[in-house]
């Protein structure tokens, strides 16, 4: 029986898949086994750091014999057989054969993330959020990290604010924190 795992807000890429999202060529992922996101946005990491949010189309389950041309071609590869090859690479303690089960997550990207000029220049409040609570954690209070983790989990200022202060236009505190978790993932090249 396969076992079923869960996606949370991140999405790890290898280095070598980077260039291919950003530029469109990738727009898939195909994974080994049942996996589930529990959201429509992700974060993709790739080579320690945050590199787009992207938005999922569709996931889907099945064998990796059922894959057609164009999803393997959308993951960023020609052949079934070369598919096969990398997921072995990357599962090496798994069996990968054409019956095992794979899940293709299709996304598009919504925004990138990073330094120069080919990066988006607004990222959601809760977005930084996330990222500065995976890169920043141990640089920041307990206060601030209490902060992002109300941000991320209400997805808005507002509601954060209503939640931490019973005040809704309270917001002072909330964007205090946000506007340092920016300069210090700008400054360390991170968005």
């Amino acid at each position: 029986m396969v076992r079923v795992k869960f996606i949370g807000r991140h999405l790890m890429v290898k280095k070598e898949f980077a260039e291919a999202i950003l530029s469109g060529r990738k727009r898939s992922t195909i994974r080994l086994g049942i996996l589930k996101p529990k959201y429509r946005e992700l974060i993709v990491h790739s080579g320690g750091r945050p590199i787009a949010l992207v938005e999922i189309e569709e996931v889907a389950h099945k064998k990796l014999k059922d894959l057609s041309m164009e999803e393997i071609r959308n993951d960023g590869f020609d052949s079934l057989d070369s598919l096969i090859r990398t997921l072995r690479k990357l599962y090496p303690r798994e069996r990968v054969d054409p019956d095992s089960m794979v899940t293709v997550i299709r996304f598009h990207v919504k925004n990138t993330i990073g330094p120069g000029e080919n990066s988006s220049v607004e990222l959601p409040p809760a977005v930084i959020a996330r990222i500065g609570l995976r890169y920043l954690n141990k640089e920041l209070s307990d206060r601030e990290l209490a902060i992002l983790r109300v941000l991320t989990r209400t997805n808005s200022i507002r509601r954060a604010a209503a939640e931490l202060h019973g005040d809704p236009l309270n917001r002072k505190e909330i964007r205090s924190v946000l506007r340092k978790v920016h300069e210090k993932l700008k400054s360390r090249g991170l968005i």
